[in-house]
């Protein structure tokens, strides 16, 4: 038996002064494609889990990237597109090794980086990243060991000055093991400083200010459960918002090293008290924020705080209608989008396609008084406004719109996918490539609208994920909005709470607009939740159901043309 015996998760997550020797670390390493982590890709990930100097166990494995390898990157890594081809893709790895590292503090060399790559993935994958206690050896070797002792704090230089066991060779496992060697000689010696613990370790670390140690105490009084967390200033206004899994120790995290933002810095600095609204559980944590975000406009949140300007595009009511740009969603309205950029590009994807007027005079029925334009010469408009199309025979472009919008048709995407083939087979690759990004950029952007149009429709649908714990987390969502949340735990008979929290839901009147009113942030982040983590179907009060003409049908093609390697033309 360990001398050291294995904190649960609760006490992992809750403990504020757990001795270094009974923290569960995980150091990882990764190997990408490149460093930008929006564009480039892991190609293998190597883990250590170390208590108390032993080691628990290792998780490694190469990944697909599903794209290609720069040959600079196989000189440094030596892993080739072949050593690669049949592993696993990232949707199979990374929930593996969230569970490998769940409840565990993460160490790795230069840890922005690989931490940047892991939260980056699991954004784009839908997974939820639980922002745990992150050391990073390179900060802690600056704090420890002075130029005199080492030239420099590479992960190489510092295995040979420490006498590491394992030499870093740019392969994820063996950079991993190196880590792990440095780490324990680390700790070696801040252990002669005193401290003791892990909350001694992360105050420890560079860049922590005397503002943010003071201020620890701020958390004491919040409770170890999933909630929202308002820091309010010396008016009493709230500066910042923000969700936890487990409130005091994710507001901890505020007063140590971790904490790099210097604008969050800032805040902290002038902070009087931290407020929390304890919550159920994850989901009514994230929609809570969101709704305080919109009510509060703390301005050291960047994000969310304006929930009602979203774009979106609609097809204007007069009697030759042409696509308009709006912040006010009325039926058949295609959107959400976060820009009006993004929402141009929809406009152009359709109009490219259809013969959808461009100009923006309103256009008599009646008596049209204009006069052609070059684009009625070069076949891409009728001319309504010199009388040369009726409205009859102008319909037709505003049904095929209408149509793909509400996801009843496909036409105008397959008419967009023949200008891609058309465009290949010239070899006018370039072009192509616009094409294609603008065709990915509409699908996209009509999958979105569908499926949480969709949503919004159901007037009521309650739904259990499992917590992990034998009980369940339960959700009332009313017209895609979170009207109700709860808990049955262990034990408890889970349909006596459903009843009582579909008593007790806020009564959701539905608004204007493909979401009823909902704001879009809220529909994604419930339609999240409902999708993934094992959620399950209680009731619904009608069937949800997407058109089988969605533009979801397209999901393959669209993987390939955003992920693949495959060449223009053969995209299919």
């Amino acid at each position: 038996m360990s001398a050291h015996p294995q904190l649960s998760f609760d006490e992992i997550l809750t403990s504020e002064e757990v001795p270094l020797h009974q923290v569960t670390f995980v150091v990882v390493d990764l190997e990408t494609t490149g460093g930008d982590r929006v564009q480039d890709a892991v190609t293998e990930i190597g883990a250590v889990k170390i208590r108390g100097g032993e080691v628990l166990g290792e998780f490694a494995t190469l990944v697909n990237p599903e794209r290609g390898i720069p040959p600079s990157i196989v000189t440094i890594t030596g892993i080739t597109e072949a050593m690669v081809v049949d592993a696993p893709r990232m949707d199979t790895v990374l929930p593996a090794f969230l569970e490998f590292c769940r409840g565990c503090v993460l160490v790795a060399h230069n840890a922005p980086f690989d931490i940047g790559f892991l939260r980056a993935n699991c954004e784009r994958l839908g997974l939820s990243w639980t922002k745990p206690q992150v050391v990073d050896t390179v900060r802690l070797a600056r704090r420890v060991l002075s130029r005199e002792e080492t030239p420099n704090y590479k992960l190489g230089t510092l295995a040979r000055v420490l006498n590491a066991r394992t030499e870093p060779v740019h392969r994820a496992l063996d950079d991993a093991r190196a880590t792990v060697d440095v780490l324990h000689s680390l700790l070696e010696r801040v252990g002669s400083l005193g401290l003791r613990t892990l909350d001694d370790l992360l105050s420890h670390l560079p860049d922590v200010t005397p503002q943010q140690r003071g201020k620890r105490g701020l958390a004491d009084q919040l409770p170890n459960a999933p909630g929202v967390y308002l820091f309010r200033g010396p008016n009493d206004e709230v500066l910042y918002v923000g969700t936890a899994t487990d409130l005091r120790r994710r507001v901890r995290q505020y007063f140590t090293a971790g904490e790099r933002r210097s604008r969050v810095k800032e805040m902290v600095a002038i902070a009087e008290r931290v407020d929390h609204v304890e919550c159920a559980h994850p989901l009514e944590a994230e929609v809570r924020e969101l709704r305080l975000l919109a009510a509060h406009q703390p301005r050291y949140n960047r994000r969310s705080k304006h929930p009602q300007r979203a774009w979106w595009v609609v097809l204007t009511d007069e009697p030759f209608p042409r696509l308009s740009i709006v912040r006010a969603p009325k039926t058949g309205a295609l959107g959400p989008f976060r820009s009006r950029h993004t929402a141009a590009d929809a406009v152009e994807a359709l109009q490219a396609v259809t013969a959808v007027r461009r100009c923006t005079e309103r256009i008599s029925a009646r008596d049209p008084q204009g006069r052609p334009c070059a684009l009625y010469e070069l076949g891409r408009c009728g001319a309504p406004c010199a009388g040369l199309q009726s409205a009859a025979e102008y319909e037709p472009e505003v049904i095929s719109i209408r149509e793909v919008i509400g996801g009843r048709s496909v036409v105008l995407l397959e008419r967009l996918r023949g200008e891609l083939d058309r465009l290949s087979a010239a070899q006018r690759f370039e072009d192509a490539a616009a094409h294609r990004d603008q065709l990915a950029g509409l699908v996209r952007s009509l999958d979105r609208g569908q499926r949480l149009a969709a949503l919004a429709s159901v007037a009521e649908l309650v739904a259990a994920r499992p917590d992990g714990r034998g009980g369940w987390h339960l959700a009332v969502i009313r017209h895609g909005k979170l009207a109700a949340a709860g808990t049955a735990r262990r034990g408890v008979p889970p349909m006596p709470v459903v009843d009582l929290l579909q008593a007790s839901a806020e009564t959701v009147i539905p608004g204007p607009g493909p979401l009823c009113g909902t704001t879009a942030d809220e529909a994604r982040v419930v339609y999240r939740w409902l999708t993934t983590g094992g959620t399950r179907m209680v009731r619904c009060s009608t069937p949800w159901n997407e058109p089988a003409s969605a533009a979801g049908s397209w999901q393959t093609w669209l993987d390939k043309a955003i992920n693949g390697r495959t060449p223009y033309a053969a995209i299919d």
